[in-house]
Order: C-alpha cells, then structure tokens, then sequence
C-alpha cells in the first residue's frame, strides 16, 4: 500500500470557506483592522450551483498559482537567486497540476512547528533543520496531542528552571558530591521539585537515539530534567532541543569519570541496591523509605543484559521508590517505551500524551532530534541534488548482521528485489530481448520525466548500489518508469563513536525519513530510527534462517511505525510472575522482526 500524501491547500478553496471566522488574506496574513474581503465588499447576485461550483474551482486554481509563485519568489530572493533543485522541481510540479505531489509546496505555520510540536523562539540560524525540514517532508506526518503540546511546554520550563548553570542544579551537584542531602539552611522549596534523569550515551548511532528518547519520555513522565551525556559526538551532531537551556550534561558533573563504566556489577545500579537492601519498599504499599535512607542517586541498568532485579524498574512500587531519588542515571541501548505502558502509573497520563500508540517515537523524534548545522547541508544538498525532482522517493535500508550473509551478498540482494518487486515499490526490469523492443518514451531530454523514481540506498557496502544501479540502467523497466539510484556513503564497516561516520549516518537515518515508502533490515536500530521520524511503516526484509536462500515472504508490511523494544522484561509485577508481557495491552504487542521484542501499535490498524 503505498503512503497517503497531504495536498497542500490553496489559499481559497471555496466561497464558502472564506467567509469563516478566521479569514485570511493569500499571504497568509490575517485581515487587518476596517479591511474587508473581496467577498464581504462586492454584493453579488446568487449564480446556478453549477456555475458557482464551475467559478469556484477557476477562482481557486488562480489563487494557487499565485501563492505558489509568490513563494518561490521569496525563496529565489532570500536565496540570492539561487534556485536549488527542490524550488525548481516545485514550479515544475506547478506546471503538471496540483494533483503531482511529488514535491511538498508552500506549507502554513503550523506545519513549520509541526502542528506545535516545536517551540517557537529558538535562533533559526542556530539550528536550520528545526524550522527547514517541513519544507522537505512529502508526508507532512501525524498531529500531536494537544495535551502533548502542553506538556512539552511545561517541561521545557523545568528543564530552564532546574538544568545547567541555576542555582537549583549548583545544589544539586552539591549534594551528589556530598553523598546525600545537603543542609536544611542551604535547601530551596525549589530544589524539591528538581530532579534529574541522565542518559549514557554509548554504541551505535541509532542506539543512542532511541535511549535518549527513552530517557526523555521517562523524564516527562516523572518530571524530571533530562541531561544527555556529551561524548559520543551527541554535543555535536543534534541541535539543542529546549529554548533557553542546553540537555548536555556539564562536563565536570561528579560522576563524568565514572558512569561510563557502570554495568550490571556496579553496587550502585538499583537492582544491586535491592539485592543488598540498600533499597526497598518494606511491603509498604506506597514503596516510601525516609528520606535519609535515600542514595545520592541511583544507577539504572536497563542494557540487554540486565537481571532480574533491575527489571523492577518497570514496576509501580519501585517507581515509587525511585521518584524520591533525585539523581537517576539510565543506561540502556534500546527503546525501552513498550514497557512503560504497561507500568500502571503512567498509563493514563500515556494515554492522554499519546492518543495514537503507534506514534510515540514519531512525535518525540521529531522534537528531539534535529540535525546540526554541518549534518543538515549534507542532508539538503543531497536531497536537492539527486531526489527532489523525482515522483516517488524509495528508502532500501540494508543492514547484514550475519558475518555468513556477508559473503553471500547475492542473496541479500535477491531479497531487496523480490521484496520491492513483489509489493510494487519498484518495477521489475525487462529481459534482453524485450529490452530491444521497449520504445523510448516520448519526452525531451532536459525537460525532466514525470514517471521516474529514485532509489535511496543506504549500506556500509557500495555492492548492493552498483548492482541495483547497473540494474535499471542496462534494463528499461516492464511499466517504462525511470529509476535512479543513488547512496551518500559507503563507509564498509561501523566506527563507533567517530564524527564523520556519525555525521554521515545521521544525514542517511534523515534522508531515509524523507522518502514515500521505506525497505529495511530486520532489528536494525538504524531503520527504526529512519521510519520514526518519517511517520512511515516499513516493508522489513526478515532475517533469514538459511542463509543461502532467501526468505518467502522476502519481507513484510511492519505493523506500526515504532521501534522495537529488544530485551523486554516477562514479568507480571501484580502477581511477581513471569508472564507473556506482549499479550496484556492490546497496543503492545510483540515485535514482527524479534519474536520476543515488544512494540507499540494501534488497535485500530496504521493509517500509514
């Protein structure tokens, strides 16, 4: 099934629709003071229906010509009268009709903020993705929640009153250097309500994305300030994402020559801590301990190989317990979300934030993560460059997990055509013979092709392109479309932790985003990463069993658009039993790619 797309709307569809409340002028501006509409100014006498229906339309494809020009205008001024590809392709599309939405046009406001997902008030030459990438986007993505929206803004004000460089966060620095509670003299009614959740940073690029998502939903929950470790290249390669403050952790925070050795063995990890009876809930029903009891902070050991103890993190009495702890560190290598629907607590306030199940990462990737400067020229370049101007955008997302699969690339590559084959992604090339015989299609050479896809590949090998390349070149196509292919980098293997393969694989995870439709590899944290931000279900090549053959199905329709949670824990916290934890909501389910993982979905089916 191919992506539903949003038509941009002309600045007046109908008479009708401009005589409502809020009438605007094309511009977009809102009307001013004693200023009437042409509507309200002209008395007219009342026409047939048909022949106002027949005005109407004229009327509104006219105006759509106009506001379109009038943007690209602006965009060829503030430009300097450059006119990247993406403009060009546009007024192309003006040319075609505006039932060609091949390229995304002048969009409103709301769009820029993601129907207010994003705060307003940041420089916008700070950070050029944050405001820019709407214009980019073909599938403009789901609405959030109006109580998500207020929520945000409430926590972008915590994190400005109790993050870095305030005194709230000085004295808090202070007691976890202490060990423990400061002195009464020295407390502030504010430091109660400040607390904070740290998030290590560490493995891949796309682990450390989901982590730091899941540490932020975390935070919202329990109203905590989340600090991100810097190292890694996360100081480099995202945009602030809080007007007014930073999330980095300060670099001379106590526990900065620590905390990246902290594992399953650390005493401090709260599973240990449990183990030890350092903590615990005494059978309290509340899970309280007195405050002088209370650890300067706990570590949360959420990685794939945490214990048992540790998976008590999930449950309502512990939460309890950790919510009078007021520095928590988190480590973890996955999307951890699935599971925090099903701790009890936070489920209505999850229902209300997120109305739609199977859009969590989709709303808090795009808030979060915004590309850095020196990521999003490589991102608009190569978008404008090589993609815009084609009708439908194709993401291959190809990852090899399997040393053996990699000396097998051929069937790998077997499977990338008969998925795209078998779900009409991408047409089938013809023989030699009909090749001879396919016609040329009847277009003029420099005047571009109506009917043409490109193909995004990204891989750390070159192989897969060539050959796909080599493919649609040498073969003309059974439905005569043109297809290009194209990969930004090919870097062989994943460097961990280096900043030009970084910068390289975040501009790939977002151009990815950008596609209509997305392919990728089973468990790669990579394409969960991509098909999040782009509000796009996925068709996933499975892994294969054997090797030397390709699956049957190759690949399959995903059921939702989020990431899958790896290493879930099976453990019912009402009745301290294990449990099938993919069978107590109906919205969290186990994972189509990992038997075991858990996801979230809708109900109700994916519109995407």
């Amino acid at each position: 099934m191919q992506v539903q797309q949003r038509k941009p709307k002309a600045c007046a569809e109908s008479a009708a629709a401009a005589r409502g409340a809020d009438q605007q002028q094309c511009d977009g501006r809102p009307l001013e003071a004693g200023e009437e509409s042409l509507e309200r100014s002209v008395p007219r006498k009342r026409k047939p229906a048909a022949a106002v229906a027949a005005a109407e339309k004229r009327w509104s494809s006219v105006a759509y010509v106009v506001l379109a020009a009038f943007v690209m205008a602006t965009v060829f001024a503030v430009l300097g009268g450059r006119r990247p590809a993406v403009w060009i392709a546009a007024t192309k599309a003006l040319r075609r009709g505006s039932d060609d939405k091949s390229i995304p046009l002048a969009r409103s406001a709301a769009d820029k903020l993601l129907g207010g997902l994003l705060p307003e008030g940041f420089d916008e030459k700070s950070c050029r993705s944050r405001y820019e990438s709407y214009l980019y986007r073909r599938n403009p993505g789901r609405r959030p929640s109006p109580h998500l929206v207020a929520r945000l803004r409430m926590h972008e004000e915590l994190q400005r009153r109790c993050g870095p460089n305030t005194e709230s966060y000085n004295r808090a620095v202070q007691r976890l250097r202490d060990g423990g509670a400061a002195e009464a003299d020295a407390h502030s009614p504010d430091d109660e309500q400040c607390k904070y959740v740290v998030s290590i940073s560490y493995r891949g690029l796309g682990n450390r994305i989901l982590a730091a998502a899941s540490a932020f939903l975390y935070a919202v929950l329990t109203g905590r300030v989340l600090l991100v470790d810097p190292s890694n290249e996360m100081d480099e390669l995202f945009c602030e994402p809080f007007p007014g403050t930073t999330w980095l952790l300060p670099r001379d925070f106590p526990l900065a020559s620590s905390y990246a050795n902290f594992s399953a063995d650390t005493a401090e990890s709260y599973g240990n801590m449990l183990k030890n009876k350092v903590l615990g809930t005494d059978g309290s029903t509340d899970g309280d301990m007195p405050a002088a009891q209370m650890p300067a902070f706990a570590y949360l050991h959420l990685d794939h190989d945490y214990g048992d103890g540790d998976k008590m993190f999930f449950c309502d009495d512990d939460q309890r317990l950790l919510s009078n702890i007021q520095w928590l560190v988190m480590r973890t290598d996955t999307y951890i979300v699935p599971s925090l629907f099903l701790v009890t607590t936070f489920q209505d306030e999850l229902d209300a934030l997120f109305p739609e199940r199977d859009a969590v990462f989709h709303h808090l990737g795009r808030y979060l993560f915004h590309p850095a400067n020196h990521v999003w020229g490589l991102v608009a370049r190569y978008y404008r460059a090589y993609l815009a101007t084609a009708r439908q955008l194709v993401g291959v997302q190809v990852r090899v997990f399997d040393h053996r699969q990699a000396k097998s690339p051929h069937v790998v590559l077997e499977q990338i055509t008969s998925c795209a084959w078998k779900e009409k992604l991408l047409p089938e090339v013809l023989d030699a013979v009909e090749d001879a015989a396919m016609p040329t299609p009847p277009t003029t050479p420099h005047g571009g092709s109506n009917n043409s896809k490109a193909v995004l590949i990204t891989s750390l090998r070159p192989w897969f392109y060539e050959r796909v390349k080599a493919m649609y070149w040498e073969r003309a196509t059974a439905t005569g479309e043109d297809v290009s292919v194209h990969q930004p980098s090919h870097e062989e293997y994943q460097h961990f932790g280096e900043k030009s393969h970084d910068g390289k694989a975040w501009a790939e995870m977002y151009l990815l985003s950008l596609c209509d439709v997305l392919v990728t590899s089973g468990w790669s944290t990579f394409g969960y990463v991509a098909q999040g931000l782009g509000g796009l279900r996925p068709w996933v090549m499975y892994k294969p069993v054997n090797i030397t053959a390709v699956p049957d199905p190759p690949c399959g329709r995903d059921v939702s658009m989020e990431p899958c949670f790896h290493s879930p824990p099976f453990y019912d916290c009402k009745t301290k039993r294990g449990v099938d934890t993919g069978t107590i909501l109906p919205h969290v389910r186990h994972c189509d790619d990992v038997s075991w993982g858990l996801k979230l979905v809708d109900p109700n089916g994916s519109p995407n």
